[in-house]
């Protein structure tokens, strides 16, 4: 599969076909994707930064599961929805570079409310 649509159209008949369509409402499949999301920050827990961006096979095996689960879940949660995360996601990066323009955020970790 190459695309989001795709992706979406997969997971909708792999619900369907389990009869789990009945438990995908958007606040379950909103906390199925935090428990996901907790799954992710596991992974990370105890490293170091320097660990964190050198990860063994098996741990980034373990990211890369992780990230596809928080990343079908959130295919899953738009298309209850009805979002286009393509939309969505160029929506907000247009919000987020109003929030930090570049000649005040370059170089900073700081919020836009204190730039």
């Amino acid at each position: 599969m190459n695309s989001i649509d795709e992706l979406k159209i997969a997971m909708r008949s792999f619900a369907e076909a389990r009869d789990w369509d009945q438990f995908h409402s958007p606040k379950n499949l909103s906390m199925a994707l935090a428990g996901e999301a907790g799954e992710l920050l596991e992974c990370f827990q105890w490293l170091t930064e320097e660990q964190s961006s050198k990860l063994s096979e098996k741990q980034l095996l373990a990211v890369a599961d992780e990230i596809a689960d928080i990343q079908l879940y959130l295919i899953r949660l738009a298309d209850k929805l009805e979002l286009d995360i393509f939309a969505e996601c160029n929506r907000k990066i247009a919000v987020n570079a109003e929030k930090y323009p570049i000649d005040k955020s370059k170089g900073k970790s700081d919020k836009y409310t204190d730039i």
